[in-house]
């Protein structure tokens, strides 16, 4: 039987590849999340230096600043190494401000709020 040494452990099953590397983070509630990879632990609590939240409305998008960012590790969905020579979005995404970013989210949201109102308002005619 043979072993794997301590250094092929590391860089297979663990954070430790991505230190120091550009990062996206995709976080339960939904919200994405880019910064470079500086620390972590066993339960994938996880710190980002140069942090931004992107938040994404249809073809909008907006980058909100964090700064050095900590995450805890049971919010973490999704984690991938962004390619720092490619081009991160369409070419068809415009980028705004954060207060019409907000707007944009706001709008989707009571949109979303108004469907699910109307749906329940319609279940009775449901009839199987």
């Amino acid at each position: 039987m043979s072993w794997a040494s301590p250094e092929d452990i590391y860089t297979s099953t663990s954070l430790a590849s991505y230190l120091d590397k550009k990062l996206l983070v995709l976080l339960r509630d939904g919200r994405k999340l880019l910064g470079i990879l500086r620390s972590f632990d066993q339960f994938a609590n996880a710190v980002l230096e140069s942090a931004c939240e992107r938040a994404i409305v249809g073809d909008l998008y907006c980058d909100i600043p964090l700064g050095l960012y900590i995450i805890r590790g049971e919010n973490v969905v999704l984690i991938g190494e962004l390619d720092v020579d490619k081009e991160e979005l369409p070419p068809h995404m415009t980028c705004v401000s954060q207060a019409e970013i907000r707007r944009a989210q706001k709008a989707e949201r009571d949109a979303t709020d108004l469907k699910g109102s109307m749906r329940k308002r319609m279940e009775f005619l449901d009839m199987d």
